[in-house]
């Protein structure tokens, strides 16, 4: 997926979190509305961009997509905590996937 597709999904995540509607603007001044804190929404920006760089190297690892699909899903439930911890994860399991691509070959020659 192109990464101005992933910006506007996480724009309008945001976005959502943010918008009120007229029955809810009589609500009492107690009500939090759910949103991401930004610590979390840019821990998956790099993650997102993480993976990209890491599928594009063809370093990917299995369980760098599923940590980014977890991050995500608990981004649409305005979990930060979840978010960031998983998005955290991504971006590590990516980063230890680079670093495997230069180890040498275990193959016989």
């Amino acid at each position: 997926m192109p990464r101005q597709y992933h910006f506007a999904v996480l724009l309008a995540l945001c976005l959502a979190g943010c918008a009120t509607t007229a029955g809810q603007a009589d609500a009492p001044a107690t009500a939090v509305s759910p949103a991401l804190s930004t610590e979390a929404i840019g821990a998956l920006a790099r993650a997102e961009a993480d993976v990209e760089a890491a599928r594009a190297a063809f370093t990917l690892w299995l369980s760098a997509e599923d940590a980014l699909r977890q991050a995500r899903e608990a981004a649409s439930a305005y979990d930060s905590a979840k978010v960031i911890e998983q998005a955290g994860r991504a971006s590590e399991l990516c980063r230890l996937g680079t670093l495997q691509a230069g180890y040498p070959t275990t193959e016989m020659k």
